[in-house]
């Protein structure tokens, strides 16, 4: 096998998700060969002395790996033939102790554990052959890391020349920092994307008013200082490599020390704040165990005060500079509420710097820019650790903030910040149809009803209205967030979403802490603003009975507003019934059948709280006894246990979404009495209703769609289905 020489070595340098462009051309200014971003990292080809560099001196790479070889894996047997016929004795020496990880998986090789079990137990039979012995393995603190990915029917074999993750600069005090620090190469990252390198080679001023345990600041400083990334590491992972070359190692590490020694322009051009006075303590200790305390004034203030501490830090106040931020996050450490109140400070801090000034901001969430009135020119995607975010970058600091003038329903008018100036457009519809549908409303008596749905497609969205009878009177809105049409940028729909909810209380007169926002699902698990915000359940009034409605529910609220012709069916048809929901739905169907004047009363739910939840309704409208039951059970198993006892309903409620893929329509209405009738809803994709196979089993149909959508949802005629399937009698 032909091995690389130590002037022609492949390399792998991995980093965060999102910084594969910035490390290729922080890898191209090192100086190394034929550099070519891939996913998770960039290759690049050079000698010895470059691997030490990059090790040394990258800044955004979190581990650098030398290509050993590329194997058949397409199953373990050949990739332990493999491994064994490579010459590891002259990569391991004797004493030495070693570790491997695997990454990765194919058809065969499905367990990354039996990989690297299978590649280490190769390696040692390898040694053991050539030496008598075999090397002892350390998982924890290994001399020598070796990394195998697999991909498909090929196995790549690297050594991890870096060792622990680079990220790990040893100037932090492990068990006394900040909760959820920035790591240090993704802070790196950040500053090299915002062009901060070449910021500070033209001694521009930096500032982090939200600075916690100080990563970006101290970043910066060593970029500025001309400080190796590593200079303070004690252990790397080529030391434990039988081909390391000590003394070419000593050399670029000494010229490391030798530029950090050249002298720095006098006088501090660096300040970090923040309003947590033991943060300030870590940080200030962080910078000092990094060399660069000297560089920074630390100080204890909100981001409110950013403009006056830089100018009596710096003696004036600087034309030009850098705000990097990493702002909390919502589901992290502050709730929604209190975000808000943090953007605010921080524009305010922005709004007393020059326009030459520039931002980059790391942060989940794109409503930064509605608080900030300003547009990101640029963002670059990445991971926070588990977190889907980005990086923010606004290329000026504009003194005016972008402001968008409404005038809400009762004739008040506002200025609200927005990140697009075409928000307004957004604000004169929504104003428009409000006003129609509170008129509609007041002649229909409707008291919670939608109001815009995505009425204007650039800004996917629907807004209900719900009065409550308690407090008397009180107005509450649930926004939920609607995938935006494809020809839209993902984050130009997340900016006008934001926008939108800045400007939905102004102009409906509604209190924000009355507006709940329930944001689409994310791939990474959650929704946009979701976790922060506390439950919203009110109660409301609904053709004269009381209901209870959480707002803050992913998927039920409790209130289905769509169905609200479909309650009013239930009670029309409940007098003197037997009567079941298949599924509890909070109560609502089974008080309009006791209303209506049902004999009896089934809901089936599988979940208690479900169940819990209807009783209250029902309790709270007058209903309760032996009459009304509720019965815990899957819903399929139910109905099996139910047809098998014979017992018989003359009328069943049941939304197919519920049990979808479980159960067929003509089991269902197998419920029913001679001359029964079931209610059967479902959603525009759930199933398609076989009416040939219940006319076969004796049931008539009638599709009451186009009957049960009220006009508020005129915009989206699909969003139920509605049959009435009747048991014909003999």
């Amino acid at each position: 096998m032909p091995q690389n020489t130590h002037t022609d070595l492949e390399l792998f340098a991995r980093c965060a998700a999102g910084f594969e462009g910035t490390l290729s051309r922080e890898l191209k200014g090192l100086a190394v060969r034929r550099v070519r971003p891939l996913k998770g990292g960039a290759a690049f080809f050079g000698s010895l002395a470059d691997a030490y560099r990059v090790c040394l001196w990258s800044r955004i790479a979190t581990r650098v790996q030398l290509v050993l070889a590329r194997l058949d894996a397409r199953d373990a047997d050949a990739l332990y033939a493999g491994v064994t016929r490579m010459p590891w004795e002259t990569h391991i020496a004797s004493g030495t102790t070693i570790s491997v990880q695997a990454h990765g998986e194919n058809a065969r090789l499905r367990n990354t554990q039996f990989t690297a079990l299978k590649v280490k137990d190769a390696v040692c039979d390898r040694l053991r052959a050539a030496r008598g012995g075999r090397p002892d393995v350390d998982p924890h603190d290994p001399d020598l890391a070796i990394d195998i990915s697999v991909r498909e029917n090929h196995a790549t074999i690297y050594l991890n020349l870096s060792g622990p993750s680079l990220h790990r600069r040893e100037y932090r005090a492990q068990s006394v920092q900040t909760e959820a620090p920035l790591k240090e190469t993704l802070a790196a990252g950040v500053l090299l994307a915002a062009g901060w390198d070449r910021l500070a080679r033209e001694g521009t001023a930096f500032a982090d008013p939200m600075c916690g345990s100080g990563t970006l600041a101290i970043e910066a400083a060593l970029i500025k200082a001309d400080i190796a990334p590593g200079s303070l590491r004690t252990r790397w992972g080529f030391t434990g490599w039988a081909q390391h070359d000590d003394a070419l190692w000593s050399e670029i590490a000494g010229e490391a020390r030798h530029r950090a020694d050249s002298p720095c322009e006098q006088g501090i051009l660096f300040v970090a704040g923040d309003i947590d006075t033991r943060a300030i303590s870590i940080a200030r200790a962080n910078a000092e165990r990094a060399g660069v305390a000297h560089m920074i004034d630390f100080y204890v203030a909100g981001a409110e005060h950013l403009g006056s501490r830089l100018e009596a830090a710096c003696g004036s106040l600087p034309e030009r500079g850098l705000i990097a931020v990493n702002p909390p996050y919502g589901h992290r450490l502050q709730t929604s509420g209190r975000l808000s109140g943090t953007y605010a400070a921080l524009a305010q801090g922005i709004a007393s710097l020059p326009e030459a000034w520039r931002m980059a901001a790391i942060t989940p969430d794109a409503g930064i820019d509605t608080a900030l009135g300003r547009r990101a020119s640029r963002t670059i995607p990445c991971f926070n650790g588990p977190i889907r975010t980005a990086v923010r970058i606004y290329d000026t600091m504009p003194s005016q903030r972008t402001e968008v003038e409404v005038v809400s329903l009762s004739g008040v008018r506002h200025a609200v910040f927005a990140a697009e100036k075409n928000s307004g457009q957004f604000a004169a519809r929504l104003r428009k149809v409000a006003k129609e549908r509170a008129k509609w409303a007041r002649k229909t008596d409707v008291t919670c009803y939608r109001i815009y749905d995505a009425d204007l497609p650039e800004y996917a969205l629907s807004i209900d209205l719900f009065t409550a009878c308690y407090p008397d009177g009180e107005r509450f809105i649930r926004v939920e967030e609607r995938p935006a049409p494809a020809s839209i940028d993902a984050d130009q729909a997340d900016i006008r979403f934001s926008d939108a909810c800045a400007l939905i209380p102004a102009v409906l007169d509604i209190d924000r802490a009355n507006m709940h926002v329930q944001g689409r699902p994310r791939r990474d698990g959650g929704g946009r603003q979701r976790p922060g915000q506390d439950p919203l359940v009110i109660h409301i009034e609904e053709r004269g009975h009381v209901l209870e409605a959480n707002l803050s529910a992913r998927r039920d609220t409790g209130l289905p507003l769509d169905q609200r012709a479909v309650r009013e069916l239930i009670g029309s048809k409940s007098r003197g019934v037997r009567f079941l929901s298949l599924g509890s739905y909070a109560g609502a169907p089974a008080v309009y059948a006791a209303v209506g004047g049902a004999a009896e009363i089934t809901m089936v739910d599988p979940a208690q709280s479900y169940l819990d939840w209807a009783r209250r309704a029902m309790e709270e409208n007058g209903f309760s006894g032996r009459r009304y039951r509720f019965e815990r059970s899957e819903l399929a198993a139910w109905l099996r246990s139910a047809r098998r006892s014979g017992r018989a309903f003359d009328l069943v409620y049941c939304d197919a979404s519920a049990i979808a893929g479980c159960v067929l329509p003509e089991q269902i209405a197998g419920m029913l009495a001679s001359d029964g009738t079931l209610i059967l809803m479902a959603g525009p994709r759930t199933f398609e209703i076989d009416g040939r196979a219940l006319e076969a089993a004796g049931f008539s149909l009638e599709d009451m769609t186009a009957r049960t959508i009220p006009p508020d949802f005129e915009r989206t005629p699909k969003i139920h289905r509605c049959w009435l399937v009747t048991r014909r009698s003999h």
